[in-house]
């Protein structure tokens, strides 16, 4: 099944590392995979033991032997239901190929933001601090900062709205 191929691909210490998951996110896979792991075994446990019964063995205990004889004739002609379920696994195949497909996109999506975060933290530690940036490379980053000082200067306005509000008035005054 794709399911098993998909679980044989995912390198689960790389997820934790570069992902940069949670710590709740990662206990939290951690606790399924070993759920998992725990009921692989106890099926494993299950599928070992035998499942046949020994009528003999009952014969020579009980007195009653016509409830040993009608309990083998019941398990002889016991003939479990079959049901079709190909159409389900069809459609569950179908999903797991359109969720692998739908997780490697993501991831690709994933590890192209991350590339784009990692030039932006590069970007904001190389940059120079704010104290050294000149008025001009500031109007030159940002030319509405310029119009809109230009503006204010033509109008007669000297200070920036909402300014007082927020910062309080600084004047020795």
């Amino acid at each position: 099944m794709a399911s098993k191929a998909a679980v044989a691909a995912v390198d689960f210490t790389r997820l934790y590392a570069s992902l940069n998951l949670g710590k709740e996110t990662v206990a939290a896979l951690q606790a399924f995979r070993k759920r998992h792991g725990d009921a692989q075994r106890v099926h494993a446990q299950l599928n070992a033991q035998p499942s046949s019964v020994d009528f003999a063995y009952y014969r020579s205990i009980l007195k009653n032997k016509a409830v040993v004889d009608e309990a083998e004739k019941l398990v002889k002609d016991f003939k479990p239901v079959t049901y079709d379920v190909s159409g389900h696994i069809k459609a569950i195949e179908a999903f797991e190929v359109k969720a692998v497909a739908k997780a490697k996109e993501t991831a690709d999506k994933i590890d192209v933001e991350l590339k784009d975060l990692q030039a932006t933290l590069a970007n904001i530690e190389e940059a120079r601090p704010f104290e050294d940036l000149t008025v001009d490379e500031v109007g030159a980053a940002h030319p509405r900062i310029t119009e809109a000082v230009e503006t204010m200067l033509k109008k007669g306005k000297w200070t920036v709205p909402g300014y007082k509000e927020k910062f309080g008035d600084l004047s020795l005054m």
